[in-house]
């Protein structure tokens, strides 16, 4: 959730989060934001009044205190009703408000990215090339129809070596990132509506989320689990970083229809994906997001998958993130990048909203601390990189030997 003093004292932070959100009505909040404070005074001015009516009334209640006393309970009541609906308001409209771009964002949409690094070669072929669709269909690993029929468009069925592959390489990112330092966390994929709210899913993207029962939602990444594992607590500096990675199912409605372009594995509504996620001081933030960056990237190098890295132009970063890299796997059967990871740094947004603190010192004011999160990564297109990558003439793939971990092949 936005700081809004920040909005309220510098004319420079509302014009960065317009150019993440032009639409965004920063005029009508900061005008509830005033309500709500001039509400608050009327209503203490009241309070102070009627206590001096009671001091009074220790002497003798009169007709005239009496009356004034009812009167002023009168309008308290009144006030406290109309700062309950202009305090519904102000929260709806500052939920919906987008976390401030990082002055180093590029201003513009997804034309304005900007690449800060390739690494690898585009592979090259002396013969014709078959997307995955195409190889997983003639080695017999995906069976679609079987997954529609029996639940619904967009969801995989995995068969034989096709499911080899995914435990071997959602082992062999838990073991990456481990080495780098990140402790391994095993969530419940079900989440509740605060989770979702604090993780700053909700309300804006709440038509993305899958909903169960009860109140309960299926997690669209375990971001939302590692958020709220510290939610409402105060941590001490020496606990601090927090590194987790967590491997989960992902589920996501993915509202709309796509194209030729994007079928098979390339957008499903249920992923596995292994995450990463730090909780930090904030003057530690920016490092740790070049930690999690490097992370995320040694699972492409070691397995010899070309990618670029790009910085985000602030209308492409995620809803809660004020600075994301964004990791592009090329496909050569899409012949296209395709993004398999996202690495945000968050600041406070996300621990404002879970009242998420820590301690420098014991006598020391408690103040946010900083989350980031980053894919470490996406399985799916991971997958459809490495079938396209290491396809053989004859419809074979040939993995790398970093593929094994498991020693299924």
């Amino acid at each position: 959730m936005i700081d809004i003093n920040l909005l309220r004292d510098n004319p420079a932070v509302r014009a960065a989060l317009l150019k993440k959100e032009p639409n965004f009505k920063i005029d009508e909040l900061l005008s509830l934001d005033l309500e709500l404070r001039q509400k608050n005074s009327q209503i203490e001015a009241l309070r102070a009044q009627k206590n001096s009516l009671a001091e009074a009334a220790k002497a003798g209640i009169t007709p005239e205190i009496r009356e004034q006393s009812i009167l002023v309970g009168q309008q308290i009541k009144s006030l406290e009703q109309a700062l309950e609906a202009t305090q519904s308001a102000f929260e709806l409209l500052a939920l919906g408000c987008p976390n401030v771009p990082q002055d180093i964002v590029p201003e513009g949409f997804k034309e304005s990215n900007k690449v800060i690094k390739e690494w690898g070669v585009k592979p090259e072929f002396n013969y014709p090339i078959k997307k995955h669709t195409e190889l997983g269909e003639a080695l017999g690993w995906f069976d679609f129809k079987a997954a529609t029929r029996m639940t619904a468009a967009r969801f995989a069925l995995y068969q034989g070596d096709a499911v080899k592959l995914v435990y071997s390489l959602m082992i062999f990112m838990l073991k990456n990132n481990i080495k780098h330092g990140f402790a391994p966390i095993m969530p419940p994929y079900l989440v509740n509506e605060k989770s979702l709210e604090v993780a700053s899913n909700f309300p804006k993207f709440r038509e993305q989320v899958f909903s169960v029962c009860d109140d309960l939602y299926l997690t669209p990444t375990s971001e939302v689990n590692l958020t709220n594992i510290y939610r409402d607590q105060i941590l001490t500096a020496e606990q601090l970083p927090i590194r987790m990675t967590a491997w989960t199912s992902c589920f996501r409605r993915e509202a709309g229809t796509y194209g030729a372009a994007e079928q098979g594995l390339i957008r499903i509504h249920q992923f596995e994906k292994v995450e990463l996620y730090t909780i930090c001081e904030p003057e530690h933030s920016e490092a740790e997001q070049l930690k999690m960056l490097k992370c995320a990237e040694d699972i492409l190098q070691k397995l010899g998958l070309h990618y670029r890295v790009s910085l985000l132009a602030a209308q492409d970063c995620s809803f809660a993130s004020a600075k994301t890299f964004d990791i592009e796997v090329w496909m050569p059967g899409q012949n296209a990048y395709y993004e398999v990871s996202s690495c945000s740094n968050c600041t406070d947004f996300q621990s404002r909203r879970g009242k998420i603190r820590y301690k420098k010192h014991q006598q020391d004011a408690t103040k946010l601390v900083h989350t980031l999160n980053c894919s470490s990564l996406a399985l799916p297109r991971l997958m459809v990189a490495l079938m396209e990558t290491y396809q053989q003439p004859d419809g074979s793939i040939k993995f790398p030997e970093a593929v094994n971990e498991l020693g299924l092949f």
